[in-house]
């Protein structure tokens, strides 16, 4: 049985189809958790005209970060607090989850359409099983606000984040370590 799994980490997202023990195709491109950040410090140079940092730009995207602007159960809105560009002097500002959905949209239209290359590569029998079970996400990005949501409105499919998304993948390697005789490509 073919299952769909969308890793979204920090420098990379995996886009990976696996059945049978092994990798069918699979997809990597270099727009992840990093590129989000930097989105949002560059849209609050241009469109707020204040320089934060790349750990502030992080707690703004997991404050009020969000893949879509319509979501249920919006966050409050975030005060942001960096440089303003004009006087050099510290300033506060306020952000709603709406204004990072934009910064966002670029990047997140760039992980939808690695996806859909994916699911193209795919072979029509897997193809199926995909359709019946859906699209699992990991990764730190997963936790985005309304990611799941956008990329099921997109692809059509179901899609399932997967239990504690941080650490998904570092269990998953784990289990197949100690099984290491049940994967024999793990043995190359």
């Amino acid at each position: 049985m073919g299952n769909m799994i969308i890793d979204i980490g920090g420098g990379t997202s995996e886009i990976a189809v696996i059945a049978l023990g092994g990798i069918v195709c699979d997809k990597s491109i270099r727009i992840a958790g990093d590129e989000f950040t930097s989105n949002i410090e560059e849209y609050m140079r241009r469109q707020h005209n204040i320089l934060i940092g790349e750990r502030s730009a992080e707690r703004v995207k997991i404050e009020v970060g969000a893949a879509m602007t319509e979501i249920d159960n919006p966050p409050p809105d975030y005060a942001v607090h960096g440089r303003d560009l004009m006087t050099g002097i510290p300033k506060e500002i306020y952000v709603s989850y709406v204004e990072i959905a934009h910064a966002l949209d670029k990047s997140i239209s760039k992980v939808e359409e690695a996806i859909l290359n994916a699911l193209e590569m795919t072979p029509p029998e897997l193809s199926a099983d995909i359709f019946r079970t859906g699209i699992y996400l990991a990764g730190g990005g997963s936790m985005l606000r309304g990611l799941d949501k956008r990329i099921s409105l997109k692809t059509k499919l179901p899609v399932h984040i997967a239990e504690d998304p941080l650490r998904a993948v570092a269990r998953g390697t784990g289990i197949a370590l100690k099984n290491v005789n049940k994967f024999p490509f793990l043995m190359k």
